[in-house]
């Protein structure tokens, strides 16, 4: 599995099932990360609180690789809310780093869509519940 698809998988768990079992196997024991809309430091527990508060309400759909290696992943996906009606659209951006080969920062900066991301395409929200 690519670290892509590692961060991709455990997020969606998460969101999906509040498991975080693999989100604690890729995060490295001192990850921190800035989060902009709180305006402070974080840390992985810190993620998973609000995932599990907010998680049902947030879908994750289709991501693509932007660029990888073993020191640097930069991920760009879709994401649903239905914490709204109708549902708001995003288009997430995170750029991940790495120390001794597990997840040490992150940065995640969210766009939100002017309307749904999934129209006119070959995929469907339902193809990522």
């Amino acid at each position: 599995m690519t670290k892509a698809e590692a961060y991709e998988k455990a997020w969606r768990i998460a969101f999906k099932n509040n498991d975080f079992s693999l989100a604690d196997e890729i995060y490295h024991p001192e990850y921190s990360a800035f989060d902009f809309r709180a305006g402070l430091e974080v840390n992985l527990d810190s993620d998973k609180v609000i995932v599990s508060t907010y998680g049902e309400s947030f879908r994750s759909g289709p991501f693509k690789k932007i660029f990888e290696n073993d020191e640097f992943l930069c991920i760009e996906r879709y994401l649903k809310s239905t914490m709204t009606y109708p549902p708001t659209y995003y288009s997430s951006l995170s750029a991940v780093t790495y120390k001794d080969g597990k997840i040490i920062t992150q940065e995640s900066v969210n766009e939100e869509l002017a309307e749904d991301p999934s129209e006119g395409q070959d995929w469907n929200w339902e193809d990522y519940e």
